[in-house]
């Protein structure tokens, strides 16, 4: 199942796609308060909405809708860096021994179709595509092992990022952070169809040109293994999305560098889940 999180009529919702529309789950649950889709996840009844789906019409073509970012308003968003050795070749850094983490904000973030912001205070802004883990299950010092069975699904993620404002210092939240800079969707595929996350092929693509190309079983730190160093650091929450790192072939790392620019199309493809498109522009005056 594929499950989004829009805009129509004014009104903010969460549903499932069908068939080039969406089944509004929002309008269905609403007598149950469960009005986004991280309320949904809270109360872990995924075979509610399958029910609520099944032999039903979709309420809106995809094309009438905004598509927002997958959970619009997760507890917390962590992404994991240098994830791919790759990745971590290309910047003259070293592979760790954890995983290397940071927090993103929701405020940073788009969806679908929407436009990625070049700040005016930089023209330094990369793309960096990377397979976004969506948490369903609250749980604490969970195991590798079981850690597959708290996630509710999987989505794509472009985590943009403002490379001179990245290095002021040596904790680079600042540039990953800028408000419209990460792009998350278009929706979550839901964990049955995606048993293994290792198992996946990842693609970015700017303006048509492939820029970076991996599978995820490249990964240094497993999905299972991040999700139980950080489950032993806090508890995690239904809604709370992992951001599980990019490959090599950043923009930062080319000769000479390829910064994103206002006119350009960016594209995260993951296979299995779909296409991530975004639009650049900069920033109003």
């Amino acid at each position: 199942m594929r499950l989004v999180s829009f805009v129509a009529e004014g009104r903010s919702s969460w549903g499932a796609v069908v068939d080039g529309g969406i089944v509004d789950l929002g309008r269905r649950f609403a007598a149950e308060g469960l009005l986004t889709l991280r309320a949904f996840l809270e109360r872990g009844d995924m075979a509610a909405a399958r029910a609520a789906v099944a032999g039903a019409s979709a309420d809106f073509a995809l094309d009438a809708v905004a598509l927002a970012p997958v959970i619009p308003d997760p507890d917390k968003i962590v992404c994991v860096g240098m994830n791919y050795r790759d990745h971590v070749a290309e910047t003259g850094r070293s592979v760790t021994e954890k995983p290397s983490l940071f927090a993103r904000y929701a405020g940073s973030q788009v969806g679908q179709g929407a436009a990625m912001i070049r700040p005016k205070v930089s023209e330094q802004f990369d793309y960096e595509g990377e397979l976004a883990v969506i948490i369903g299950k609250e749980c604490r010092h969970v195991s590798e092992a079981d850690a597959l069975s708290v996630v509710a699904g999987y989505a794509c993620y472009n985590d943009g990022s403002v490379r001179d404002w990245q290095r002021h210092t040596t904790q680079f939240l600042p540039g990953k952070t800028f408000a419209g800079t990460g792009a998350f969707g278009p929706w979550m595929v839901t964990a049955d169809e995606i048993p293994d996350p290792s198992a996946l092929t990842l693609e970015t693509r700017l303006n048509g040109e492939v820029v970076q190309h991996t599978t995820t079983d490249l990964m240094i730190a497993t999905i299972p293994q991040v999700i139980a160093y950080m489950s032993a650091v806090l508890p995690l929450l239904p809604g709370d999305v992992i951001v599980s790192g990019t490959p090599g072939g950043i923009g930062a790392k080319r000769t000479p560098p390829l910064w994103m620019k206002a006119g350009d199309v960016v594209e995260v493809e993951i296979s299995n889940i779909g296409v991530l498109s975004n639009p650049i522009v900069d920033e109003a005056a």
